[in-house]
C-alpha cells in the first residue's frame, strides 16, 4: 500500500509543480513540457490498472467514493478488459498541449486486443476524463458491423411476419366467436301477417270486380227503362243464375 501511495503522490506531485506560480495572473495557464505530461500518463494507467486488480478493492472502493472521474475511468477500463485480455505493458504514448489542457493517449498491450487509454485535462491540468477504448482490427470492425445489420434486419423481418400472422388470425375469430356462441333459435315466420296481406289484396280484386258488374248491369237497367242516368237505381243483390 505504501508503494502505491507513492505513485499517487508523484502523479500529484507533476501536475502540481507544473500549476506553481500562477498566481501573479490566474488567467495565465502555467505550461507543462510533454515529457511530464507523457510521464504523468504512464502513471495513470499503472493506477488504473493496479486500482482494478485483486487486492486492491478496499482502495478502490475509498477512491470511487470521493472521485467520481475515477469511478468512471475504472467502469471504462473495466468494461474494455472483456475484450482486451490481460494487462501485459505499454506499447506508445502520445501527448497533445494546447489552451485548453492536455490530451494524453497511452496504447495499452493486452493479451487479446490492444487499448488507447485516452486522459484529458482542463486549462488548470485537472483530470476531467480517462476512458479505454479497445483497438479493434478492419475485419473485426467489419464483421461486427455485419453483424449489427444483420441483427437488426433480422429483428424488423421477425416483427412483420408476426405482424402479418396476427393480422390473417383476424379471418378466424368470427367463426371461434361462433363456435363458442349458443346458436339463437329463430324466429318463426311470421305467417299471419302475409296471408293478411294477400286476403286484403284477393278481397280488394273482389270488391272492385263487384263494382265493375254492379255498373254494368245499371246501365243495362237504364237503358231498357229509357233512364238517362242511374241517380234512381239500388242494387239490393246480385244472384247468379241457373241456366
Amino acid at each position: 500500500m505504501k508503494k502505491w501511495l507513492l505513485v499517487l503522490g508523484m502523479i500529484t506531485c507533476i501536475f502540481g509543480v507544473s500549476a506553481c506560480g500562477s498566481g501573479q495572473n490566474e488567467n495565465v495557464r502555467t505550461d507543462i513540457t510533454e515529457a511530464e505530461a507523457l510521464e504523468a500518463g504512464e502513471q495513470m494507467v499503472q493506477q488504473l490498472m493496479m486500482s482494478c486488480s485483486a487486492g486492491y478493492e478496499e482502495y478502490r472502493a475509498q477512491m470511487e467514493k470521493e472521485d467520481p472521474v475515477f469511478a468512471a475511468a475504472a467502469g471504462s477500463w473495466e468494461s474494455a478488459q472483456a475484450d482486451m485480455g490481460s494487462y501485459i505493458g505499454i506499447l506508445e504514448k502520445t501527448a497533445k498541449l494546447n489552451e485548453d489542457g492536455v490530451v494524453i493517449h497511452v496504447k495499452v498491450d493486452g493479451s487479446n486486443h490492444d487499448a488507447d487509454v485516452e486522459i484529458l485535462t482542463d486549462d488548470a491540468l485537472e483530470v476531467t476524463s480517462i476512458t479505454t477504448n479497445v483497438i479493434y482490427s478492419q475485419g473485426e470492425l467489419m464483421e461486427k458491423a455485419a453483424l449489427n445489420t444483420l441483427l437488426g434486419m433480422g429483428t424488423v423481418f421477425v416483427i412483420l411476419i408476426l405482424i402479418s400472422l396476427i393480422i390473417s388470425c383476424f379471418n378466424f375469430i368470427p367463426k371461434i366467436q361462433a363456435a363458442f356462441t349458443k346458436p339463437q333459435p329463430q324466429e318463426e315466420k311470421k305467417a299471419e301477417p302475409v296471408d293478411n296481406t294477400i286476403a286484403q289484396i284477393v278481397e280488394k280484386e273482389e270488391l272492385s270486380d263487384d263494382l265493375e258488374l254492379v255498373a254494368v248491369i245499371a246501365a243495362a237497367v237504364a237503358a231498357s227503362e229509357g233512364a238517362v242516368s242511374t241517380d234512381g237505381f239500388v242494387v239490393r243483390s246480385i244472384r247468379k243464375r241457373k241456366y
